[in-house]
């Protein structure tokens, strides 16, 4: 098993993920062991959205696999999203970000240098994906709702749609796990958390 690395309220850790083994199995496992319980009295429910909520008050979590890894966050008084992606040549970067990010990030990628455009276009991917799976909403939400500068290093986010809330509250880090480029997206829990 790998380390757990921490963020703030935040923790990850990245496993190897056999083919045919469910997600959720090897993430109830390693929560049981982060909670002090047994996996079996961990529960889940389904936001209204999909989104996986970890029935346990005060903490929550959520995870993303790519190829044969997972990853896993756990973040408390926090709403976390995670998301991993494998590297690969994406030769419809600039079109695909024309086509659902914000105007800014598309002609922010059209100013790089093309050898550094599809590895920004991945990480910015990974940051948008990360914030909107701890919203709860995925990416049907709208990938063009949220906006990110510093493309050409680490992504800042420095707009958001208002259901999203204040880019004050937002932190967003990025992963680098075991080849995979990745992101960890937390904000502090509210009260209405429990349905999103």
């Amino acid at each position: 098993m790998s380390a757990v690395r921490s963020f703030g309220p935040v923790r990850v850790v990245d496993l190897v993920h056999p083919a045919g083994v469910p997600a959720e199995v090897l993430v109830r496992d390693w929560l049981a062991g982060e909670l002090g319980v047994e996996a079996a009295t961990l529960a889940f429910d389904r936001g209204p959205h999909g989104r996986p909520l970890l029935q346990r008050a005060g903490v929550d979590c959520n995870w993303s696999h790519s190829g044969t890894r997972l990853a896993i966050a756990l973040g408390d008084g926090v709403r976390v999203g995670i998301d991993i992606e494998s590297p690969k040549p994406r030769p419809r970067a600039l079109e695909l970000a024309r086509r659902y990010f914000h105007a800014d990030e598309a002609d922010a990628l059209e100013r790089l240098p093309a050898e550094l455009r599809e590895a920004a276009f991945l990480r910015l991917w990974c940051a948008k994906e990360a914030v909107l799976k701890a919203q709860g909403r995925g990416l049907a939400f709208g990938l063009d709702r949220l906006h990110f500068d510093r493309l050409d290093g680490v992504p800042r986010l420095v707009t958001t749609d208002a259901e999203l809330g204040a880019v004050a509250t937002w932190r967003v880090e990025p992963l680098a796990i075991d080849g995979l480029v990745g992101s960890v997206a937390w904000r502090p829990s509210t009260a209405g958390d429990t349905t999103a």
